[in-house]
């Protein structure tokens, strides 16, 4: 079975224009455990002044603790941390970029800065009992240094991996990489870090995102971070779409035989409400041929 981990709350929304209401974010991760999604990103324990669209974490999960789901929150530092273990958390996500260059201009500092801190947070977190989870972002290409070196990659998710995650998500944060490099980055992770441990964050910016998960899948990939109607994108890199569309994920997997326990028709109805409530229609292919079908 394929764990999906459903990043549209909190990745999905995080760089919207406009403020989106908390009931519209709690409305949201209602109707995604109602498909069957049981991992789903709450929101972000970050400043307000930085991403105010995640200034309302702690009451959407509040909201929503009471659902039969994960609902893991991005903390980027010890004030996070406490925070999101005031409003309830039991679960956390670390962040890293594998490019020097990203990591300064998306967080402020450098790499190994970020991963002391990543240490400090991940160690406090896994003292008070909370799970912990890694992102690295920039693992396929970076906008700024172009090419990531692989070896940097394995180095850094094996690092995220001593610090007590569980598993590590690696991120093609800007969409450019394609099936050849993205199982050859996968089958070096699985190699260092184990199967069970080892998650990846495709974006569409170049339509090779399911193509890079097929690929993945032949080297013992389960894990897969996906958004709803593709919400999302990276405000540091321009051009660069959404992530990957749960609904064509799940259409993938699907067609593949593959079990997810998600209802494709539950999920593209919570992907068209929240995109109503964006006023927008969404990026998912599959969305917008089961809409057409209908009409």
């Amino acid at each position: 079975m394929i764990r999906i981990t459903e990043v549209g709350p909190r990745d999905g929304l995080q760089n919207e224009p406009g403020r989106v209401a908390t009931a519209v974010k709690i409305a949201l991760i209602e109707d995604l455990a109602g498909a069957g999604l049981r991992r789903i990103e709450a929101g972000a324990f970050v400043s307000p002044k930085w991403v105010p669209q995640m200034e309302d974490s702690a009451a959407v999960l509040a909201a929503t603790r009471h659902l039969p789901v994960a609902l893991p929150v991005l903390v980027p530092n010890l004030q996070g941390l406490e925070a999101a273990r005031a409003a309830g958390a039991e679960e956390i996500a670390l962040f890293l970029a594998a490019s020097e260059s990203f990591s300064r201009k998306n967080i402020n500092c450098s790499i190994a800065e970020s991963l002391e801190r990543a240490r400090e947070v991940g160690a406090a977190a896994l003292a008070a009992g909370l799970r912990v989870r890694g992102y690295l972002s920039c693992v396929l290409g970076c906008p700024y240094e172009g090419e990531v070196p692989p070896a940097r990659v394995i180095d850094l998710a094996s690092r995220l991996a001593a610090l007590g995650c569980f598993e590590v998500s690696l991120g093609d944060t800007i969409g450019v990489g394609t099936a050849r490099k993205a199982k050859r980055l996968a089958a070096d992770a699985v190699a260092a870090l184990g199967a069970d441990r080892v998650a990846v964050h495709f974006h569409d910016t170049y339509g090779q995102a399911l193509a890079n998960v097929l690929a993945c899948l032949d080297v013992g990939i389960a894990s897969i971070d996906a958004s709803v109607a593709g919400l999302g994108g990276c405000p540091y890199a321009k051009g660069a779409s959404g992530n990957l569309a749960t609904e064509d994920l799940v259409y993938m997997l699907d067609g593949l035989g593959i079990d997810s326990g998600v209802s494709l028709s539950l999920l593209a109805a919570a992907g068209r409400r929240i995109c109503d409530a964006l006023g927008r229609r969404p990026a998912s292919k599959v969305a917008q041929a089961l809409a057409a079908k209908e009409h």
